[in-house]
Formats: structure tokens, sequence, C-alpha cells
């Protein structure tokens, strides 16, 4: 049967496949293409570099579904640590998976606007340029509703970490920073749009930087102490 240290490893290489496939959809693609204010300029960059979108929309698809099979990697892992944290952590882990696969139609739907198409042409060119940046800003809002349970989840993560007995404590309280970030980021971005610039979104987005120890800790470390050579139950 496999150990708990194993398991944690399998853990560990899932998460840290999202962790490195992420940014690319998340954070290079929109920050290539989207020109904050000038939707001609967004409109174009798009039309030039269209592969680009569409790297970054098949990045986003690929690192959820791989999240798929980390959450299930991380509920095994932990089930038999605190099933009901397990459960919590499951649930929330996997509710913005499908908010994610379903925010990509925002950015095909920029694509078809910017692909000469003869559907359109009842449009004026900056019609489409600003349709084009609506769908990209409602893209970005779509990743923001996901990072409300991007944070939730850390928590019972967080917990299940602290009573695992295997993962350093340490490691837990820094998840549930982590999960602080997030929730106060994107509500932020999202209900307060108007302290976007605050301190206390830099904050928030320090904190965030507490998830990446428990990814580095699973993938080279797994699990220590006397229950890392315990086989997981059936």
């Amino acid at each position: 049967m496999r150990t708990i240290k194993v398991q944690a490893r399998i853990a560990g290489a899932l998460y840290a496949l999202v962790a490195l496939s992420g940014p690319i959809g998340l954070v290079y693609v929109p920050n290539k293409l989207i020109h904050s204010g000038d939707a001609a300029a967004t409109a174009n960059a798009i039309r030039v570099s269209a592969d680009l979108l569409r790297a970054g929309i098949a990045s986003e698809l690929f690192h959820q579904a791989v999240e798929v099979w980390l959450v299930l990697a991380l509920f095994r892992l932990f089930e038999h640590v605190d099933r009901h944290l397990a459960r919590s952590m499951a649930i929330l882990g996997f509710l913005p998976i499908p908010i994610v696969f379903l925010n990509t139609l925002n950015e095909v739907a920029a694509l078809l606007l910017q692909s000469g198409v003869d559907y359109f042409s009842a449009f004026t060119s900056q019609q489409r340029d600003a349709l084009t940046m609506l769908f990209m800003r409602m893209h970005g809002m779509g990743f923001q509703v996901a990072g409300i349970f991007w944070g939730l989840w850390l928590f019972p993560f967080g917990g299940a970490i602290v009573r695992s007995a295997f993962i350093p404590r340490i490691l837990g309280y820094l998840v549930w920073l982590a999960g602080i970030g997030y929730v106060v980021e994107a509500t932020i971005l999202l209900v307060l749009p108007q302290f976007r610039h605050s301190v206390v979104v830099d904050i928030a987005g320090i904190l965030d930087v507490g998830e990446l120890p428990i990814i580095f800790w699973l993938l080279l470390v797994g699990a220590r102490g006397e229950r890392a050579r315990e086989a997981l139950p059936a």
C-alpha cells in the first residue's frame, strides 16, 4: 500500500505543476495583452498575438484539470487525519474549478471579436474593440471570484496540516495567512475596487506567498516523523 510520504510527494508534484502552469494564463498573458484604459491597443494586441491568448487559455484549462487530481490527492492524504477538514478542503477546492473553466469563454469571445469573421460586420471597429476590452475585464473579474475560493480552501487545508503530525505546523499557519490574503484581495477587487491600490491589497498580496512553502515541502520532503512510513488505510 502507498505510504503517507509517497502520497504527500505525489500531491507535491501535482501542486508544483499547478503552480508552474497557472501564472502563464493568470499573469503573463494578461500583462502582455491588456493595455489598461486603452481598448484599441488591447484589441490590436489580441489580433497580433492571438496565439499567445490561445496559449493562455490552454494554460488555464490545463492547470485546472491538474487541480482536480491535486484536490483528490490531498483529500487522500488528510482524510484519516481529520475527515471533516478533508471534506471541507475538497469541496472548497473543487468549487473554483468550473468557474475558471467557464471563465475562459470570456477570452474566447475576445478572440472571436478580433477574428475578422463576417457576422461581426454589424459592429463598428470601435464597438468591437470596446467589447473585446469588456470580455477581457470580465475574465479578470472571473479570476477574482475564483480567488475567493482559492483562499477559503486553504483554511481547512491549513487545519489539516496543523493536525497531521507529519508536516510542520508552521506550514499550516502560513497556509492560513495565504488564505486570508487571497480572500481579502479578491473581495476588495470585486466589491471595493476604489481601494485596489491600497496598502491592504499590497499586504494581502504578500500574504499570498505563504502558500509556496507547503508546495516545496510536499514535493521535496513529503512527510516526516514516525507516521511518514505508515501505509495509508484502505
